[in-house]
């Protein structure tokens, strides 16, 4: 018996258009979540919307006083007081600079035979008034201990600085000859020890120990080359700073708020 032909299957050549429409749908589903993450948030966008209004609407005004704005859902703010400084910051920063220049002139006049002869210069500068005094009036050479004929006039400078308020800095300079003795073995430590000798001679005489700060720079300061005897001894100095700028009250930085921040 003749076996049976079976007949042939039809060939499907739509089939591409299953994964085309698989690919489609796929496509689809990706714009849909791009674009809901990047999409506004529409009710929060129209309580920041309404807020901004209010706040802007909702102002009523004192006399006498500043605009105060009201928001809806919070409390009213109490309008700041209007400051009524009897002087401006730069009208009493002229005159605080103008008493600092009346005590250096009075620390001038106290010191003129030394002026004249070259031997103290005062120096106006951006932090205040500096008054320079060669170190061979005040020190024997390669030594930290006031010579008794310069006491009396380091003593007349601390009973000026003793009546003010003003913050004074004591810087104390060499020359570029190096040193090195069991007490100073550098010029760093010479420098240093002088002007911590000034300043112990200014609190004696009056000046509060909160005002005043003694810095060593040993030769890292130069005023005139060290290549001539004239420019080392110009060189070898004690300066005497009247600073007009006030320390500020410190203010503690701390870590931002993490629900702020987002």
């Amino acid at each position: 018996m003749a076996r049976k032909k079976r007949p042939e299957e039809h060939e499907n050549h739509d089939r591409w258009l299953v994964s085309y429409a698989d690919f489609i749908t796929l496509l689809f589903a990706f714009f849909v979540v791009m674009y809901a993450i990047s999409s506004v948030n529409e009710g929060k966008y129209k309580v920041l919307s309404n807020s901004l209004t209010n706040a802007f609407k909702n102002t009523t005004g004192e006399t006498g006083g500043q605009p105060m704005a009201v928001l809806q859902g919070a409390p009213p703010i109490p309008p700041r007081p209007v400051l009524k400084p009897d002087k401006l910051p730069e009208q009493k920063k002229v005159e605080q600079r103008q008493r600092m220049k009346n005590v250096a002139s009075s620390i001038m006049d106290a010191l003129q035979p030394l002026v004249a002869q070259g031997k103290v210069r005062l120096l106006e500068t951006s932090r205040g008034v500096t008054i320079e005094i060669n170190d061979s009036i005040l020190f024997p050479a390669g030594q930290a201990k006031l010579q008794p004929a310069s006491s009396s006039a380091m003593g007349a400078i601390a009973q000026v600085l003793a009546s003010t308020d003003f913050p004074i800095t004591i810087e104390g300079h060499t020359d570029n000859v190096p040193i090195s003795t069991p007490q100073f073995p550098s010029n760093w430590e010479l420098s240093a020890m002088r002007a911590t000798t000034v300043l112990r001679l200014f609190n004696d005489g009056g000046v509060g120990a909160e005002r005043l700060t003694a810095i060593g720079y040993g030769e890292t300061r130069p005023v005139e080359t060290n290549t001539t005897p004239e420019g080392r001894a110009r060189n070898r100095r004690v300066s005497i700073l009247i600073d007009s700028n006030r320390p500020e009250e410190p203010m503690e930085i701390k870590a931002a708020d993490d629900g702020a921040a987002r």
